[in-house]
């Protein structure tokens, strides 16, 4: 036990240091840094086109209500915030250290390379219009809902973000790891990215057939759908479950892909 607390630690600490010299770098050339976030800022308010049609036409999906609309469309900008500003730069570049060879020094390195190769790099500006634009948006349909404000809807609602956050790097890693095999996988990311973007509006809109297929094969609309779900009274026991389960079964299946991967994998020099 004390092992495995020294190794997280250690861990933190190297992740930490990647944070701080991602600031380091993105802070040299402050002009791209700010123009990031501008482009990222016009990239949302085509977003925000979304809310101003569902409000406008007041829809409605089955018995929810723009306001709760809000909540989800909400918590898919902070997702995609996340995601872009903390895996996206790392995993569009792993096909690159296989093609390459990069990754042959990387495999020398004193940390797991899954580690090194999928979080390495963090983009500060990108995640910040999203992040401010979604929790604006999941606080103004909270309240418009009348959800209290309680210690417990708070914590569960993070919970079910922070599950989030794992599932989407277990999902989105997934092209870069059949890389290994397949070299360029732009395709399927492709595919993926697609997928994503679906995500967006509360899954009742969606067939019985492809809510369980989002849910249970490949979950993601647990990612937008479980924490705004949690706090409307709208998950159900079992779906609570599943949420805790779902990142933890995909994270371990992810593990063994890459274990596998690395098996396979022959350096580009022979």
């Amino acid at each position: 036990m004390k092992a495995w607390h020294g190794t997280m630690k250690s861990y933190l600490q190297i992740y930490l240091r990647f944070i701080k010299n991602c600031f380091i770098a993105q802070m040299e050339y402050r002009t791209n840094f700010i123009l990031g976030i501008a482009v990222e800022i016009a990239y949302l308010f085509s977003k925000l086109l979304y809310v101003v049609v569902v409000y406008e036409t007041d829809l409605h999906i089955g018995d929810i209500t723009p306001d709760g609309i809000l909540m989800f469309v909400g918590t898919y900008t902070m997702m995609t915030g996340l995601y872009a500003g903390l895996f996206f730069t790392n995993f569009v570049r792993i096909s690159d250290y296989v093609r390459t060879g990069e990754l042959d020094l990387l495999m020398v390195k004193p940390v797991s390379l899954q580690f090194i190769v999928s979080l390495r790099y963090i983009d500060l500006g990108m995640p910040i219009p999203n992040l401010a634009a979604g929790i604006t948006m999941v606080a103004i349909g909270w309240h418009a809902l009348g959800i209290p404000v309680t210690f417990y809807h708070i914590a569960i609602f993070v919970f079910y973000l922070l599950s989030a956050l794992l599932i989407t790097y277990g999902l989105m890693i997934i092209p870069s790891i059949l890389s290994f095999w397949f070299v360029n996988t732009g395709g399927l990311a492709g595919i993926f990215y697609a997928i994503w973007d679906a995500n967006n509006m509360p899954m009742p809109i969606y067939s019985r057939l492809i809510q369980r297929i989002g849910v249970y094969v490949l979950p993601f609309l647990v990612i937008t759908n479980f924490a705004p779900m949690t706090v409307m009274g709208r998950l159900d026991g079992g779906l609570m479950v599943w949420g805790v389960l779902a990142p933890v079964l995909l994270l371990a299946a992810v593990r063994q892909m890459w274990k596998q991967a690395i098996k396979n994998y022959s350096s580009a020099s022979g």
